[in-house]
């Protein structure tokens, strides 16, 4: 294990280190503008939802590494309280990414990028017309967390407005990530698809309690076989098979050749069975 304070390195590759291993993160494309009504936009993966009772997210504008300089974002956040959050997907993520240059103040990111601006119902800073979903937001306050280079200064966004193409719901008016096709944003200059392939369901049962490790018998949690993974999949069930489940799969014979072979073989059987959804199959396998 590579173990080390961080302060053992300068900012920068503190910096890599940190973006390395937490993410992916979803990007906040920040819409502002300034006294005069300039607009500027620009893009934040320190970002993330926050609350939905008040509905709030938070984003960092932090100072720069390299010049302790701040950002168009802050200076404008902290001129009018106003901000919209566009969502970058996968249509927008090389414009969003034309947009992370550091012009200077007086230059219009939207004509960079090449992106639509569109005007917002109840604050000042305007949309992006072709993200799939924008937040008008409230910016209810400002948490500075140091004046180094690199300190973050954090906007606690309040959504009074909010935007969903109907391209990227359901019947039902429920997102659905294959329509919205989000990316997210990794370490150095890696991104990640949040669609695809890279979509899964786990089974959470919120509402019941699970039986956790601890209620699963020892041949199970000491397995040689099935991985952590693989038997948190029997943790979460809120109950065992049952009983005369139990015995209709001990009654089946590649279960019987399996068990009499070796507890090693009937694990694998299980691990097989796991990794195809037979969730309560291989549970009941494992306490035949």
């Amino acid at each position: 294990m590579f173990s080390f304070d961080p302060y053992d390195f300068g900012i920068r590759d503190r910096h890599q280190y940190i973006i390395g291993a937490v993410g992916p993160r979803p990007i906040a494309w920040a819409s502002t503008v300034n006294e005069n009504g300039q607009p500027n936009l620009a893009p934040y993966s320190f970002f993330n939802a926050f609350s939905s009772n008040p509905p709030l997210l938070v984003f960092s504008s932090n100072r720069r590494g390299r010049d302790n300089t701040t950002k168009d974002t802050l200076h404008n956040i902290q001129t009018n309280g106003e901000v919209v959050i566009n969502v970058v997907n996968h249509d927008l993520v090389q414009q969003m990414s034309i947009s992370s240059t550091d012009y200077a103040a007086n230059i219009n990111e939207f004509e960079k990028a090449g992106v639509t601006p569109l005007e917002s119902v109840k604050v000042k800073p305007f949309r992006v017309k072709e993200s799939p979903i924008q937040f008008e937001c409230k910016v209810k306050d400002i948490i500075y967390t140091g004046e180094a280079g690199g300190a973050a200064n954090l906007f606690l966004c309040e959504i009074v407005q909010m935007h969903i193409s109907e391209s990227v719901l359901d019947a039902d008016k429920h997102i659905v990530p294959n329509k919205l096709k989000l990316v997210g944003r990794m370490g150095k200059s890696y991104y990640a698809k949040a669609f695809g392939d890279a979509v899964f369901e786990l089974n959470n049962p919120f509402s019941d309690q699970n039986l956790g490790f601890d209620r699963l018998p020892e041949n199970i949690r000491q397995s040689q076989v099935l991985t952590g993974n693989e038997i948190a999949q029997l943790a979460i069930q809120t109950d065992f098979p049952a009983s005369s489940h139990v015995e209709y799969i001990r009654g089946l014979e590649e279960v019987k050749a399996a068990v009499n072979t070796s507890t090693y073989a009937a694990h694998i059987l299980a691990q097989e069975w796991i990794q195809q959804g037979r969730i309560e199959d291989a549970f009941a396998l494992l306490l035949s």
